[in-house]
C-alpha cells in the first residue's frame, strides 16, 4: 500500500509538471493543507521533503516551499562579455544570460554591498598585491524573481575605481553598461579574461543564502579580467547554484601548429 505522504507528493508533483504551480510560486503552507483535510502535519511535511529531494521545490525557513525553475538559465561563455552589449548598449552579463535564455529580468534583481577590505590571499595574488593590501569588494546577490541564482564578488584596486559608480552600493548594475563600462570610461578597457570553474559542496551560509535543497552542489567561478597591457582590473569569485545554470561556450578552435609553420 502506498503511504499517504507519497500519494500527496505524487499529486503535487503532477500539478507542478502541468503548470498548476508555476516556477517561483509558493506551495500552500503545511497548516493550510492540514486544515483542508489533505493529511496530517507529518504527512504533508514528508510529502514536501520528498518534492525537495526530487528537485521540484526548494524549502527554507522564512521563505516557505517554492517551485523551482525546471529549465536552467544559459550561462553564456565569451558571448556574455561582448563589448557591443555593455560598451554600446546596456546588456550587462547577468542580463545577457537572461536574454539568451528567453527569460525576463529586472535590473534590481541584482543587489550589492561595497566595502574596503584587506585583500584575501587569492585576491592579493590575482592583483599582484602584498597580502593585507586594501581592495574594494563589490558583493552581489543575483535573483530570478524571488529565487537567488548566484553570488558574485568583484575585487578592485582602489586606484582603479575610487570615485566611480563601482563603489556605489545602489541595487542593480553600476549604471548603463555595468561595471565593465565603468572601467572603460575610467580608461581601463577590458581585453581578455581567464575563468576557472570547479564544483564543491556549499557552506551552510551559502546553502541558506541561495536557498539550496539538501545535497545540491555549487559551481564556484574565479574570473580574472585584464586590459590589453596585462593589467588586472578585476578579480571575481562567483558561487552558482549548480542546477540553476547550463554553462554554454562557443569558441574558435586554435591551431597553434599553423603559427609555428609560418615562423
Amino acid at each position: 500500500m502506498t503511504p499517504k505522504w507519497r500519494e500527496l507528493a505524487d499529486k503535487l508533483a503532477e500539478q507542478i509538471k502541468r503548470g498548476e504551480y508555476a516556477p517561483g510560486q509558493h506551495l500552500p503552507q503545511i497548516r493550510e493543507l492540514v486544515a483542508e483535510g489533505v493529511g496530517s502535519k507529518s504527512t504533508v511535511h514528508a510529502a514536501y521533503k520528498a518534492l525537495e529531494a526530487e528537485g521540484l521545490v526548494t524549502s527554507s525557513r522564512g521563505h516557505g516551499t517554492v517551485v523551482r525553475q525546471q529549465v536552467p538559465l544559459k550561462r553564456l561563455g565569451v558571448a556574455r562579455y561582448d563589448k557591443a552589449k555593455w560598451r554600446d548598449g546596456d546588456e550587462v552579463a547577468f542580463i545577457a544570460d537572461r536574454v539568451a535564455s528567453g527569460r525576463s529580468y529586472r535590473r534590481n534583481e541584482q543587489s550589492q554591498t561595497v566595502s574596503l577590505i584587506e585583500a584575501p590571499p587569492a585576491v592579493a595574488a590575482a592583483h599582484g598585491l602584498p597580502e593585507g593590501a586594501e581592495v574594494y569588494a563589490r558583493a552581489r546577490l543575483v535573483k530570478e524573481g524571488d529565487q537567488p541564482t548566484h553570488t558574485l564578488t568583484s575585487y578592485y584596486r582602489p586606484e582603479h575605481v575610487e570615485g566611480t559608480r563601482l563603489v556605489d552600493p545602489t541595487p542593480g548594475p553600476a549604471g548603463k553598461g555595468g561595471g565593465f563600462r565603468v572601467l572603460y570610461d575610467a580608461g581601463y578597457e577590458i581585453d581578455h579574461m581567464k575563468e576557472r570553474l570547479f564544483a564543491r559542496a556549499p557552506t551552510s551560509d551559502e546553502a541558506k543564502l541561495l536557498q539550496l535543497p539538501p545535497g545540491e552542489p555549487v559551481v564556484e567561478l574565479h574570473r580574472t579580467t585584464y586590459t590589453a597591457s596585462g593589467t588586472v582590473v578585476e578579480f571575481a569569485i562567483g558561487v552558482h547554484a549548480a542546477s540553476r545554470f547550463a554553462w554554454e561556450y562557443d569558441f574558435k578552435v586554435p591551431d597553434s601548429a599553423k603559427g609555428e609553420k609560418g615562423q
